[in-house]
């Protein structure tokens, strides 16, 4: 298991599913893809919609692709 990330600050949270747990099962709130006092992640930092994220539970470090606001990826437009 790694240490959380020395840069870690709770101020700055995500709320995206940790591919490394499943602490979010029978959880209501985010069933309903709403926000939860429990089940947030780090948000270590972000390029654009491109967000580094650590889980407190697992402490499984990952990258999440949002698709929100300014993407990392240029869409490919049909002829």
């Amino acid at each position: 298991m790694l240490p959380i990330d020395p840069q870690a600050d709770p101020g700055r949270r995500a709320w995206a599913a940790c591919p490394g747990c499943d602490d979010t099962r029978g959880c209501a709130p985010c069933a309903q893809g709403r926000s939860c006092a429990e089940h947030w992640r780090y948000l270590l930092s972000n390029t654009g919609s491109l967000l580094h994220l650590q889980c407190p539970g697992c402490t499984r470090v990952w990258d999440h692709e949002t698709g929100f606001g300014a993407t990392r990826h240029q869409v490919q437009r049909p002829d």
